[in-house]
């Protein structure tokens, strides 16, 4: 079960580290690990799918795919109708990591459907900048799905 008693403000984050830092990587995924801790406290014991579709902002997907007893891995994404057929965007893959208190994106689909996206993976030369590339865009989505007021019901 997701719970923490440090508040993600108290983290000790340098923003001014180069996103090919591990250990800012590390701290990102603690800090993706806490906005979930917040958002989603009861991911442990959610199964199947859920929708959050709050008036000011697109219906959010969320899918469980696996739980195991130091994991649970889970997409989330918006589903757009294109007229010719849904498309997922961004279609992340999260796993998160209870007894570490981490959570990363395993995998980020369709980065092509956002032009600045693509032009700043397309200059990243290293798997870790990629994993930071991925991972702060969690970080940001979750903030921003707060404040939107997006939900999952039980």
């Amino acid at each position: 079960m997701l719970s923490t008693d440090t508040p993600e403000a108290l983290l000790p984050v340098s923003w001014r580290s180069r996103p090919g830092d591990f250990v800012s990587l590390m701290t990102l995924y603690e800090s993706n690990y806490l906005r979930l801790c917040e958002w989603l406290p009861q991911l442990a014991d959610m199964h199947g799918e859920y929708l959050s579709a709050p008036s000011n902002d697109c219906p959010l997907y969320c899918r469980i795919e696996e739980h195991s007893r130091y994991t649970t891995t889970f997409s989330l994404t918006y589903r757009f109708d294109t007229g010719v057929g849904i498309i997922s965007d961004p279609d992340l893959q999260v796993r998160v990591y209870y007894d570490a208190h981490m959570a990363e994106v395993l995998s980020c689909a369709r980065w092509h459907q956002h032009g600045v996206l693509t032009s700043i993976k397309s200059s990243l030369r290293a798997q870790l900048n990629d994993r930071w590339l991925r991972n702060m865009m969690l970080n940001k989505w979750l903030e921003y799905c707060m404040e939107r007021g997006h939900r999952f019901a039980m």
